[in-house]
């Protein structure tokens, strides 16, 4: 059971990022090294990789900010 929520941890973590991200139109420091070290030290899923990509994507659009 332990290894099962071990291996879900990325994907909520993912989840809260994104949200909190678009939510405040902010992307902080420190989301950054989040964002970082889950590509660093995880096997991310299509879906999670996909969300990230958006996120770096409307940054580049300037839809949102990065501080």
């Amino acid at each position: 059971m332990g290894y099962l929520n071990q291996a879900l941890l990325p994907e909520v973590i993912i989840t809260e990022l994104v949200f909190q991200v678009y939510r405040s139109g902010i992307l902080t420091q420190e989301q950054r090294k989040e964002i970082k070290s889950l590509f660093l030290y995880h096997d991310l899923s299509e879906e999670n990789t996909t969300s990230i990509n958006r996120l770096l994507h409307a940054i580049r659009r300037g839809w949102l900010k990065v501080v």
